[in-house]
Order: C-alpha cells, then sequence, then structure tokens
C-alpha cells in the first residue's frame, strides 16, 4: 500500500483553516459556537464597535474555508455483483458495536466485507483487527490504522462509515469523499454548520454517496406521513413538535466507563484533539477522551447527539423539509452539574413555508412531547407504527378521521442497506447531505441562540446567519 497523502498535519487544526467561505456567519463567528461562553459570544466582534446602550455589534465576520485536496480521486466503479470494501473510522462504542459488528454481521447478506478500522487509541483499534478477522477462514488482510488517512489512500477500499467525535466528522467525511470513497456518518453530520456546507459541497464536486447514520429516517411510516401532508389532506401547515427525553439517573447521560490505563503510550492524545484547544494529557483530558459529550469543545450534547434522530425523521415527515428561517432556543443545566453542555433544552424553528416546530430534549427527565403535525384542516398526531389524521372541528363534515401506516419500521442494518444499495445502483438514500445540512442548520442556530441568548435568523440562499 502506498504512503498516506501528505497534508500538512495530522491536525485537525491544519485541515480546518476556519469557518465561512461557504459560510458567512453575522455577528457570531465560529468561536463562539464552539468554544466560547455565552458571555463571550454576545460580545462584539473583534475590529467592530459597540452601538449605544450595549446592542451586540453585527460586523460581518468572515474565517478561511475547510482545506481541500487538489487531486479528486474517482474511486473504484462498483458493479451490481462486485463486494464492497468497508472501513470503519473511530471505533469506540458505536463506531464498534453498530457498525464493525453489525456490518460485519450482514456481509454475506448484502455481498460487503469490512476490511479496514482506524482509532488512535490503540485497545479499541485492537479490538476492531480482532472482531475484522473473527470466524474467517481463511483470514482477509485487514488494515488496522491509527491514521485514518492511511485507510483513506488504500485502493482495497470503496466506502468508509465515520463513527468519530463529532468535531472530527467533517475533516474525515472530506477527505473520504476526495480519495474517492463513498461515505456513511454518524450523526449529527458535523460539528460546525459551515462544515455541514463544506460537505454538501464535496459531494457534488466528486458525486460520492453519502448518507447520514439516523436511521429513523429509513422509517417507512415517516415517509408515508409525509406524503400525506404533502397531499394537502390537512391544510396548510400550522405547527409541529417532537421530543427526544431520557433520564440516566444519579450516573448522569454520557458518564461512559473511563479506562485506567489509557495514557499516551496507547492513545494519540494531540491528533484526537485536533482542531479543539491543546490540553495536557492529565486526568481531566482522560475524562474529556472517554465523555467527550459532555463538552462544547468535541460536541453539542443534546443538540448533536439526540436531536437529530427526531429532527431528521420529522423533517422527512413534514413533506417538505426546508431549512429554517428563526431560530430560538433556551438550554438549561440545572441538575447536570459536571459538564459544559446542557441537560434540558427547548428549541423553537421557523420555515419558510410559513409552519414553527417545537423540538424538547432532556437527559433529566424521560417524558416528552407525542409527535404531532397541525394543520389548518386537520391534526396528525404519531401513535405506534403509523400516526392518525384527526380533522379539526370546522372540518370534521368535509374531513375522515384517517389511519396512516407503513410497515417496515427503522434499523441501523436497514440504513446501512440503504446505503449500499444506493452506492451498488444510484438508488436514493433516505438522509442524505442536502437534509442533513437542513438539520445541522436548525441544530447549530439553536446552540448558537441559547450559548448567546439571541434569535438567530438564516438566509438560505446566502448561507449566512445573524444575530436577530
Amino acid at each position: 500500500m502506498s504512503k498516506p497523502p501528505k497534508l500538512p498535519s495530522v491536525s485537525r487544526r491544519s485541515l480546518i483553516k476556519g469557518a465561512a467561505a461557504a459560510l458567512a456567519i453575522t455577528g457570531i463567528g465560529c468561536a463562539g459556537q464552539n468554544r466560547a461562553a455565552a458571555a463571550d459570544a454576545a460580545a462584539p466582534v473583534a475590529g467592530g464597535a459597540t452601538p449605544a446602550g450595549g446592542a451586540m455589534d453585527m460586523t460581518p465576520f468572515t474565517a478561511p474555508p475547510i482545506k481541500q485536496s487538489t487531486v479528486i480521486n474517482p474511486g473504484r466503479v462498483i458493479g451490481a455483483n462486485d463486494r464492497i470494501r468497508i472501513a470503519v473510522l473511530g471505533v469506540g462504542g458505536q463506531g464498534f458495536g453498530a457498525h464493525v459488528k453489525g456490518l460485519r454481521g450482514k456481509e454475506k447478506e448484502n455481498n460487503i466485507e469490512v476490511i479496514g478500522a482506524s482509532d488512535v487509541y490503540t485497545p479499541r483499534l485492537e479490538r476492531a483487527k480482532a472482531e475484522m478477522l473473527k470466524d474467517r477462514d481463511p483470514a482477509p488482510t485487514v488494515f488496522a490504522e491509527k491514521d485514518y488517512r492511511r485507510l483513506l489512500d488504500n485502493k482495497d477500499i470503496d466506502a468508509v462509515v465515520v463513527a468519530s467525535p463529532e468535531h472530527w466528522h467533517a475533516p474525515m467525511c472530506l477527505h473520504a469523499m476526495d480519495a474517492g470513497k463513498h461515505v456513511y456518518c454518524e450523526k449529527p453530520m458535523t460539528r460546525h454548520l459551515n462544515e455541514a456546507f463544506a460537505l454538501v459541497d464535496a459531494q457534488k464536486r466528486t458525486g460520492k454517496i453519502f448518507q447520514l447514520g439516523i436511521q429513523f429516517t429509513s422509517d417507512p411510516k415517516m415517509h408515508a406521513i409525509g406524503a400525506y401532508i404533502r397531499s394537502g389532506k390537512i391544510g396548510q401547515l400550522v405547527t409541529g413538535q417532537s421530543s427526544y427525553c431520557r433520564n440516566a439517573g444519579p450516573k448522569g447521560e454520557w458518564n461512559y466507563g473511563i479506562d485506567g490505563g489509557a495514557g499516551p503510550d496507547n492513545l494519540d492524545w494531540d491528533m484526537w484533539l485536533g482542531s479543539a484547544p491543546k490540553r495536557p494529557w492529565n486526568d481531566d483530558a482522560k475524562e474529556r477522551f472517554f465523555r467527550y459529550r459532555k463538552y462544547w469543545d468535541y460536541s453539542a450534547g443534546i443538540l448533536g447527539d439526540l436531536m437529530p434522530h427526531r429532527m431528521g425523521p420529522f423533517l422527512i415527515a413534514s413533506g417538505n423539509p426546508e431549512f429554517p428561517t428563526r431560530v430560538t432556543s433556551l438550554g438549561t443545566r440545572n441538575i447536570s452539574k459536571d459538564r459544559e453542555v446542557d441537560d434540558t433544552v427547548q428549541v423553537m424553528a421557523e420555515f419558510p413555508s410559513g409552519w414553527t416546530m417545537l423540538f424538547t430534549g432532556s437527559t433529566v427527565n424521560e417524558n416528552g412531547l407525542t409527535d404531532t403535525f397541525r394543520g389548518f384542516k386537520a391534526t396528525v398526531h404519531f401513535a405506534g407504527e403509523g400516526a392518525v389524521a384527526k380533522p379539526e372541528r370546522p372540518f370534521a363534515e368535509e374531513l375522515e378521521e384517517t389511519v396512516i401506516t407503513k410497515q417496515g419500521g427503522h434499523s441501523i442494518p436497514g440504513h446501512h442497506k440503504n446505503w449500499i444499495d444506493a452506492i451498488r445502483t444510484g438508488s436514493a438514500v433516505n438522509c442524505s447531505v442536502e437534509l442533513g445540512a437542513k438539520i445541522q442548520t436548525i441544530l447549530a442556530l439553536a446552540e448558537m441562540s441559547s450559548r448567546a441568548s439571541r434569535m438567530m435568523l438564516f438566509d438560505e440562499k446566502t448561507r449566512t446567519v445573524k444575530a436577530g
């Protein structure tokens, strides 16, 4: 195998020069989204003046783009009967269980082969390698690398699953597509909004198949509800509501086990940090590595881990997935004090067609909202394997109560197969990069709104954000 492509550095900081060739953020720059506290995010932008009364300065802030390869590899042309060879980038809990083991369990059925794994933590990498070799006779050649770029340079690999921490999603996906690999990316699509548009552009530039890993978007009932609403039978859509709430109890959400043996001898800490602020390796660093979803530098917490599971299928079920025009959000952290991210969030989003959506998320109370769409003529209540459309009182004689059902359900293996079929035939994926960008815009603006205590406005045509 040839040497990995020459890049300025293994550091993600050198791969992502900044935020907004693809996205200009007015009023709040990427640092405001990623690292600064709310007070810092609301402060005047460098170089601008603060108007009388302390109002936030809206001087445009623009940062350089994600660095891209100058050479695009078209990759192998895959025929209908060709075996697809897959690597998994990031083989922690989800990467190992759902993807290395999950894909291996369907190798024969889907005519695929898992032959590559990458992780900065040696014990995880060795575990993945052992799983790739398990119950295989003769044993195939498999590739286990700490530097994911070596796998991207490997012509034996056709496609990758990106299951790294959130702050690494964008560079891995972009470099994979430039290297000619098809991509399945765990949610959220990216850590930052500008990165989402960089991936949209990269997918268009390369033509690679991209699936965002929200398996609920492969649930047939969501598509059936979307078709029903799109038919106009409930009238103009007015509001919608959804939630993802759970309660981890006294232990606290995302407090995964910490391996006491982790250290510089078996973990590339600097590589893992990437563009995040540099920190020495110590007990705090160990906490951040194993429980990264608790910290803004690497994760959006509820907004990144839980919200996409509802937002993706909910946009499909609306019948017309759109970018938001306005988003406002309130996040609180009153119970889980051992983290930076919120333990409860309330998000309101408005869309160009006029409807608004409420999303509630919590890791400290498991009672959420009933998924609902309210139209001018009827209301759709989600229930079990489908939904029920009930006419509003003024239209009770015109409309009948309708049960909307579609068999099939959702699963990660089913979502994998949707991606694999698309690679072979060019058929549509259920969670495309375009849908992913719409989801990311909502959750990214929600984070900006909550942390800066401002309503955020989005212009789809110019890909710009400003504080309202």
